[in-house]
């Protein structure tokens, strides 16, 4: 069996709107010949009440390691200076942003777009073929 490069990815999401972030998981998890870590936090998972600045240096600890930053897009987006934040920093360091166009959504947030390297749809085929264009 040939060897499966293993991409180090940081799933951005909203915990208010986990089932997105869940669903994304599941599109990874199921890609044949795929195989990837999960440096994002679940909502069960979730930092404990800690200040801003705290927080902001634990985000940057997740992203640091990764390959690829992965934004599950959604209008909630524009309502989140924590994404926001993510995608700022994933491109101050230089990490390609894939950003992922919801199935059924009428619009992306155009700070989404603006920031992200490639932009897919909701499927788990387009997915994984652009996390392999974008992470070398």
């Amino acid at each position: 069996m040939p060897y499966l490069h293993n991409h180090r990815l940081f799933i951005s999401h909203a915990w208010k709107y986990s089932d997105r972030y869940k669903r994304a998981v599941q599109f990874l998890e199921a890609a044949p010949n795929f195989s990837w870590t999960n440096y994002s936090i679940p909502e069960d998972d979730a930092f404990p009440r800690m200040s801003a600045a705290d927080l902001t240096e634990a985000m940057r600890r997740q992203i640091r390691p990764v390959q690829c930053v992965v934004i599950v897009s959604g209008m909630y987006v524009n309502h989140s200076d924590w994404i926001q934040f993510e995608m700022d920093f994933a491109k101050s360091l230089g990490k390609p942003i894939l950003g992922i166009r919801r199935w059924g959504e009428q619009r992306t947030p155009q700070s989404v777009i603006n920031c992200a390297d490639e932009m897919v749809n909701w499927n788990s085929s387009s997915i994984v073929a652009a996390i392999r264009r974008l992470v070398p």
